[in-house]
């Protein structure tokens, strides 16, 4: 009897994904490059349960029930392309290919086109959840056309998320649209990250917190409706962790270098080049090149020295401030994340549905938490919305625990400890609160060494102006 379902790849994600699909009522046959791999997952976790191991890619695709529907989980880029070169003479009309690694979504919008026009099915599909999520329900973002969708969501419905509204997966939209919503989903996971990493910074250097104390601080605040997420959740308990060899706390004993696989790097150039703002996403991503740079880092210190000034004050006032900042900075990376997702889905045609996209976040995936769901009602209430801020809910939260963000970067500031998140979040909020920036200057620089005009408040139209003569203002014909 032929599967339902095929999955290449067994690294620990296929693995997972594959006894997922299993469970959940669906044949699967695997197939993995090295047959090694193969025989130990047939022999552990895969023992009992309905899979057929195959060791060919013809053997792989004779076993799966037209049309057949296989899941690649291989690493993005050209490993992508060879799998898919070798399947296509196996493959016939209707057969379907799902591409569930962290590939880049033009890349995903290539493939598209190229196997939907040989009568093939292809599906970009972000997986987020990592290991844990990938085995007991995952956030699933597949995008491709609507008729492919609809041939796999019977089993996607069941191995994704469950959560109070559904499961955690829907039809994203076109071409390349699920990768690139599981791109934006990974930037934010990186501004959530740094955000949570310079709260811990204050908390332990400059308000002087032990690990305990901090898995107090972070278990209390994962109760709360704000702060309440998976990745609030795991801080907590990172404290709890000693290191056998030495007694202290692991985490003071893992470098503080800390790596990347360009999912981060992509938001931020494709938001440089459709012109979006994300610098809380941007500044991330900047922390994590420049913890890389530990060498440098180190030699720089013996060399340079900051401020001696110290905290006084009311050590669990300023912890309640530090939440406030964490939560407001929070609300402006998702707000930059979700804008960055509506101009793309203009640009590129995607018709994304963004209260959907927040809902699917609610489970599963890294940046699950609770405060998503008022992201998913805001942009129920107003599908238009131009930016999370000025949603009631959230511009009030702002307005109420602004005073208390400015203390924690100033005091950050005269401490000497770098929070690029936290002013990067402020600054973004700062800008876009403001009916008026000073880059009216910076067209008069650009007219003035360029002739690269300017527009005027005061009268429509283009203006370029002879600075070196008074009285030389002309509008030119053509701009």
């Amino acid at each position: 009897m032929a599967q339902s379902f095929g999955v290449i790849g067994l690294a620990v994600m296929g693995e997972n994904l594959a006894l997922n699909v299993e469970r959940n009522g669906f044949p699967v046959a695997v197939y993995n490059r090295t047959a090694e791999k193969t025989d130990a997952f047939m022999a552990q976790r895969a023992g009992g349960k309905n899979v057929k191991a195959t060791y060919s890619l013809e053997e792989f695709v004779n076993a799966l029930e037209r049309p057949r529907r296989i899941l690649v989980m291989v690493k993005a880029g050209s490993p992508v392309d060879a799998v898919i070169s070798q399947l296509k003479p196996l493959l016939q009309e209707d057969d379907m290919i799902i591409d569930g690694g962290n590939s880049l979504y033009e890349d995903t919008e290539r493939r598209v086109k190229e196997l939907e026009s040989t009568g093939l099915s292809f599906i970009g599909m972000g997986v987020s959840g990592g290991e844990e999520g990938a085995l007991n329900g995952p956030s699933l973002m597949p995008g491709g056309t609507k008729a492919a969708y609809d041939s796999i969501e019977p089993i996607v419905t069941k191995i994704a998320a469950q959560v109070d509204d559904g499961p955690c997966v829907t039809y994203i939209g076109p071409g390349g649209s699920g990768h690139y919503v599981k791109m934006v989903h990974n930037g934010i996971e990186y501004g959530d990250m740094q955000l949570i990493a310079e709260a811990y910074d204050l908390l332990k250097n400059t308000l002087g917190l032990d690990h305990n104390q901090l898995h107090e601080v972070f278990s209390e605040w994962n109760t709360t409706d704000e702060l309440d997420s998976f990745l609030v959740e795991i801080t907590a308990d990172i404290f709890t962790k000693m290191d056998e060899e030495t007694g202290k706390p692991l985490v003071e004993v893992i470098l503080d270098a800390a790596g990347q696989k360009g999912t981060g790097r992509w938001t931020v150039v494709n938001a440089l080049q459709i012109g979006v703002t994300i610098p809380t996403i941007t500044a991330a991503v900047n922390a994590r090149i420049m913890s890389a740079q530990k060498q440098a880092r180190v030699a720089a210190s013996k060399q340079l020295s900051g401020p001696t000034a110290k905290f006084e004050g009311d050590t669990q006032a300023f912890i309640n401030k530090i939440r406030d900042a964490l939560y407001c900075s929070k609300i402006c990376s998702y707000a930059q994340g979700m804008e960055l997702l509506g101009v793309a889905s203009k640009e590129f045609n995607y018709n994304l549905n963004l209260s959907e996209t927040a809902r699917i976040w609610k489970g599963g995936c890294i940046i699950r938490a609770r405060f998503l769901n008022k992201i998913k009602h805001a942009f129920q209430e107003d599908p238009n919305l131009p930016n999370l801020l000025l949603a009631p809910e959230f511009k009030q939260t702002i307005l109420d625990r602004q005073t208390a963000w400015r203390e924690v970067v100033a005091l950050a500031a005269q401490v000497g400890v770098p929070v690029p998140a936290f002013s990067a979040s402020l600054d973004y909020f700062d800008s876009y609160r403001r009916d008026r920036l000073p880059q009216n200057l910076t067209q008069a620089q650009r007219d003035y060494f360029g002739a690269h005009t300017y527009e005027r408040v005061d009268k429509e139209g283009s203006f370029h102006t002879d600075w070196f003569h008074a009285d030389e203002t002309v509008e030119p014909a053509k701009v």
